[in-house]
């Protein structure tokens, strides 16, 4: 089992889309409705915050070294040097109690982001967009599920997984990496509270998927045909999604968010922090974005 510890208890309401930046050696990571983007060492010093104007639901690094960032319904840019952000696209169609939700950058050099109806009551209209290093949106995938979650690449680039955290599955797509093009939609798990519905996800280099069971205080390691191999347990009751880190990407850190149960919160204070662990295995290395 791997044995996470706390790296910083800094208590996000929903901490997300924890990204590793190898040239600033810092992790990234947002608190989707403070609203804010964060950095931290992974020794835990040097702690920043970014006050968003707009709910920020995920973040990718740009090879020009700025962030390209989902805000509300919106695609900005947020320069962390100089602290200025961008708008750089609008969603368009997507109505006003859908957000953006979980996005990575893909193989392709393009951020991939989804959307989610963000009302109780949800319906099962997410789409899937591709955004690239000019800012032209294309919606790849419309009306596919309820809460947009899990992208993540195999690291040969051949491979992208796609969860919805409501379904609850992860479906799998043969990848294109020189055009972004998906074929061969393979529903491949079919999830439940107590193995854990799929939040983020993550691959590593042997081509397992990694998901964070969020309703279930797990981290899964699936195999590419759905097979949970390993599952390991986190020291609170909902994580939100992996992230390789380090120069070997053997460090591996989860965000997580606090739950609305008085009672699941009292017994886990420290939900919402970020926990660390070494892997056994290394992370698969993301893409920047292609926007230098």
């Amino acid at each position: 089992m791997l044995a996470f510890g706390l790296l910083k208890d800094v208590r996000c309401g929903i901490g997300e889309s924890p990204v590793w930046d190898d040239r600033r050696e810092v992790l990234f990571f947002v608190d989707i409705k403070a609203p804010a983007i964060h950095s931290i060492r992974l020794n835990g010093s040097e702690h920043r915050t970014w006050t968003m104007p707009r709910v920020v639901g995920s973040i990718g690094l740009g090879a020009s070294g700025r962030l390209v960032v989902a805000l509300e319904r919106t695609i900005a840019v947020f320069d962390p040097d100089a602290e200025s952000l961008d708008i750089l696209a609008e969603l368009p169609g997507e109505p006003s109690w859908h957000r953006l939700n979980d996005g990575k950058v893909g193989p392709d050099g393009a951020f991939w982001v989804g959307s989610m109806d963000d009302r109780p009551q949800k319906e099962p209209r997410g789409s899937l967009y591709r955004i690239d290093g000019r800012g032209r949106v294309t919606r790849v995938l419309e009306h596919v599920c309820l809460v947009s979650n899990g992208l993540a690449w195999s690291a040969d680039g051949r491979t992208m997984f796609h969860s919805d955290s409501r379904g609850p599955w992860i479906d799998r797509y043969d990848f294109e990496s020189a055009s972004g093009r998906l074929a061969n939609r393979t529903r491949i798990a079919t999830l439940d509270e107590t193995r854990g519905r799929p939040d983020g996800g993550a691959c590593d280099a042997e081509g397992f998927y990694w998901s964070c069971g969020v309703s279930a205080g797990r981290l899964n390691r699936f195999s590419r045909e759905g097979e949970i191999v390993e599952s390991h347990p986190v020291p609170v009751p909902a994580p939100t999604m992996p992230c390789f880190c380090g120069d070997d990407l053997k460090t591996l850190v989860i965000t997580s968010l606090k739950p609305d149960d008085p009672d699941a919160l009292a017994a886990a204070p420290q939900s919402g922090s970020l926990f660390i662990a070494s892997s056994p295995v290394a992370g698969a290395r993301i893409a920047r974005w292609a926007d230098a």
